[in-house]
């Protein structure tokens, strides 16, 4: 059974650096061009594609969905992601697009934004990893130089393994439906289409050259840091900074969407160890002058209006996923945006 919605055509794209999976819809004006975040696939833009009335794609990252596993070099931030993204647009003769990033993939646009601007009409962040990464402060300074509680040891190990034999682990917290329903969207949200983001969800490439990547023992709490392969370290503080967005010229509009129970990205994510230690979840949290949880919300707002044209639009009833939970005000948004 195919996860290829009907109207939506499925395609390789071969590049000098990737052979990519690609999503297409065909319509006019300048494409749209989704890219998805960690742990997904491209198959969960499929229905902002079918509600789009212009010509849009979606981009399956490297070890993710049906692109190639390649592995991913986290000292070079989220740039390994935009270097394929901005190499399947060239491939695609795509010369100018709307660019869409939503969670990891809000930090792979802006990264695309910073390296090839003549490529962007204009972005637009869907609950974007921070400029800075996990475990750095307001401005960006890191908490520790080695980017401690942060990378790829930080997960969980069950979840992981689910992942890596394509289980969906039905009755576990860790299974991968369990995680959709608790932390992709806002409690209550169901659709049609459960499978599809599930199946997406476990398309993901396990290892330490892909998800979550490797990781070093720490002098500082929690006793681990992050490591320099893979997609968690790709998001430590260590290794991640957009902030150089703000000298781009000219600065296309960037629309910043986010929901209001996000529980992934916030200025206390339950995906960030120095949360979870303040919580009391991880013992011996040596307190909020040392660790505290990473201010995503205030860092990203720092760095935008620092760069000047954006708007904030929250969703109220919405968590990590408002393109899913609020399809139709999603599109009206993301059109006006565009327009």
């Amino acid at each position: 059974m195919t996860n290829t919605f009907e109207g939506i055509e499925q395609r390789k794209v071969a590049t000098r650096r990737i052979t990519a999976n690609v999503l297409h819809r065909t319509g006019d004006g300048v494409p749209v061009v989704f890219i998805h975040g960690n742990v997904s696939s491209s198959l969960f833009f499929q229905p902002a594609m079918l509600g789009l009335d212009r010509e849009s794609f979606a981009i399956d990252l490297r070890g993710f969905g049906e692109s190639d596993a390649l592995a991913v070099d986290a000292t070079r931030g989220l740039r390994d992601f935009s270097d394929d993204v901005a190499a399947v647009l060239d491939a695609l003769g795509v010369e100018h697009a709307h660019l869409v990033g939503w969670s990891m993939g809000g930090g792979v646009v802006a990264q695309l934004l910073i390296d090839r601007p003549e490529l962007i009409t204009s972005l637009t962040l869907i609950a974007t990893v921070p400029p800075f990464g996990f475990g750095t402060r307001v401005d960006g300074k890191p908490m520790t130089e080695d980017g401690a509680g942060t990378g790829g040891l930080g997960v969980n190990q069950e979840f992981v393994g689910l992942l890596a034999s394509g289980e969906t682990g039905e009755g576990s917290q860790s299974a991968p439906r369990s995680v959709f329903r608790s932390s992709y969207v806002a409690p209550g949200f169901a659709d049609d289409h459960e499978d599809v983001w599930v199946a997406a969800m476990l398309s993901t490439k396990t290892g330490e050259d892909n998800y979550p990547g490797n990781g070093v023992t720490s002098e500082h709490w929690p006793g681990f840091a992050a490591g320099d392969s893979g997609v968690l370290n790709a998001m430590s503080g260590k290794h991640l900074d957009w902030s150089a967005i703000e000298a781009v010229e000219p600065k296309p509009p960037i629309l910043w969407l986010r929901g209001a129970h996000d529980v992934i990205v916030g200025d206390e994510s339950l995906f960030d160890f120095n949360t979870l230690g303040k919580l009391g979840v991880v013992p011996d949290w040596p307190g909020d002058e040392v660790a505290p949880p990473t201010p995503m919300l205030a860092q990203t707002r720092r760095v935008l209006e620092r760069y000047g044209p954006y708007e904030e639009v929250v969703f109220e009833d919405a968590g990590h996923s408002p393109h899913l939970e609020q399809p139709e005000r999603f599109l009206e948004v993301l059109e006006r945006h565009i327009r």
